[in-house]
């Protein structure tokens, strides 16, 4: 049993984007294994069946394999932006938002063969639910108040995954406040850090650990 926290993590997963995310500012150093999606390892599975990261193993053995509740975990232990302050009313509904509806639409208009679905339709979905959020931008510099709470860590990943798609065509849409703080977030020291390339895990590696301080 590991004395630190294990997370299994994908560098590019919108998920573990924002676990990293939110184990990084709460200061919650952990052990990091970087995941090859094709060949999942046996240890991760062991631990949570359902084969997605992020998948975060505790040094007595819980299991939190849901990305919000990994957030949540490591902000109840150590909240120092007090991002859980925005966690309420119409910005958990953000959220939920985010990760059913426009999650629905992202996948459909990234990867419209798996899904055998009309991309464009699906694109256009997805930016209807987008303007919802340039009006809230429209005025305050983040989604909930002034400065950066979970909402924004939660959803600014799957905005950037919808961005990425087509950057030209989202360059061009009518959200210069949308636009303005997907940027901003891009560019934080935070969501750097989080992104660091690690080479993938192998069972008998040396542990990386995964801590604000290696900034």
């Amino acid at each position: 049993m590991s004395d630190l926290p294990i997370l299994y993590s994908f560098r590019r997963c919108p998920y573990a984007m924002r676990a990293r995310m939110a184990l990084l500012i709460s200061n919650t150093t952990c052990e990091i294994r970087e995941v090859v999606l094709a060949h999942k390892p046996v240890a991760m599975i062991a631990a949570s069946p359902k084969g997605t990261v992020p998948v975060l193993v505790l040094p007595d053995g819980y299991v939190l394999d849901q990305s919000i509740d990994i957030m949540r975990w490591a902000l109840a232990g150590n909240d120092p932006e007090r991002w859980l302050q925005g966690d309420r009313g119409d910005c958990d509904a953000l959220i939920a938002t985010n990760d059913g509806p426009f999650k629905h639409h992202l996948d459909r208009y990234k990867y419209p063969d798996r899904y055998d679905a009309d991309a464009n339709m699906h694109r256009d979905a997805g930016f209807a639910i987008l303007r919802g959020l340039e009006v809230r931008l429209e005025s305050r510099s983040n989604l909930c108040r002034e400065t950066r709470s979970l909402a924004d860590m939660a959803i600014m990943p799957f905005v950037r995954q919808f961005a990425e798609t087509d950057r030209a065509w989202f360059d061009a849409l009518p959200l210069p406040s949308l636009q303005r703080w997907l940027q901003a977030h891009l560019a934080s020291p935070l969501f750097a850090q989080s992104m660091v390339r690690l080479p993938a895990w192998q069972p008998g590696d040396a542990p990386t650990l995964f801590a604000i301080e290696s900034r």
